[in-house]
């Protein structure tokens, strides 16, 4: 039984590191931040949630916890509002669930996360970079992007195409796709990017378990293809907002 708890938990922690980094806004923050719950999480006795939703749980009391020592929420969104949007649209945990998680009674639950998806549609707009090498999925996602409020100010199909559009129109928001086939490789476009011209980078990949190795850089954000456009939403919300640090 230990054995299968310890594999259910070790295959929680990419989740958790995902949830947590969204949260702080920080790669180092959010893996500091799992590590001190999850020392909590065995010390406990209570196991009434999934080893994945408790992972959420403990991350979330941790947070709450330790507020005051971390940067100050800019974005109009009080911490609780924060966690539920990010479990709800990014780790894609049912309202039912994610209120225990949060430790609000459901009826509570629903009306904060209403308030915080009208701040949502309300958040303010940037320039962005789309970095995708198939057509119909690159206009998706500046459809998306631009009814979410953002100017689009390039495609690029390529790592050296977008490395030249990066240069030339200094995005505050990038999304990149990993695999670009022929084109070269989007976390190593993104790379190149960043030693020049700093921006919050989200990932749109069908491969997120490439992206959350614990190797020295990782984005703060991944999103899952297919995914919803609220999801979407929710990613470039809190990655201009939240100011999310890839170093």
């Amino acid at each position: 039984m230990a054995s299968t708890r310890r594999d259910d938990l070790l295959r929680a922690l990419p989740y958790a590191r995902r949830y947590a980094r969204a949260l702080t806004g920080s790669q180092p923050r959010g893996d500091l931040l799992v590590a001190e719950s999850l020392r909590e999480m065995l010390a406990s006795t209570d196991d009434t949630l999934t080893p994945r939703y408790g992972l959420y749980h403990w991350v979330t009391r941790r947070f709450d916890a330790g507020i005051s020592t971390l940067p100050s929420l800019v974005d109009g969104l009080n911490s609780k509002q924060r966690q539920l949007l990010l479990l709800t649209a990014l780790e894609e945990v049912p309202i039912e669930d994610a209120a225990p998680i949060v430790t609000l009674d459901l009826a509570d639950a629903v009306t904060q996360l209403g308030d915080a998806r009208e701040r949502l549609r309300a958040s303010a707009a940037t320039d962005v970079l789309i970095i995708e090498d198939e057509p119909i999925i690159a206009m998706d996602i500046e459809e998306l992007v631009q009814g979410c409020g953002h100017r689009v100010v390039g495609v690029a199909s390529t790592e050296a195409d977008a490395v030249r559009l990066a240069q030339a129109t200094k995005p505050g928001l990038i999304l990149a796709d990993i695999n670009l086939g022929l084109g070269g490789d989007g976390t190593s476009a993104v790379s190149r990017i960043l030693k020049h011209h700093y921006a919050p980078v989200i990932f749109v990949t069908a491969y997120p378990e490439r992206l959350l190795t614990g190797e020295a850089v990782e984005p703060a954000f991944v999103i899952t293809k297919p995914f919803e456009p609220l999801t979407l939403a929710i990613a470039t919300y809190q990655a201009v907002s939240g100011g999310v640090d890839l170093q």
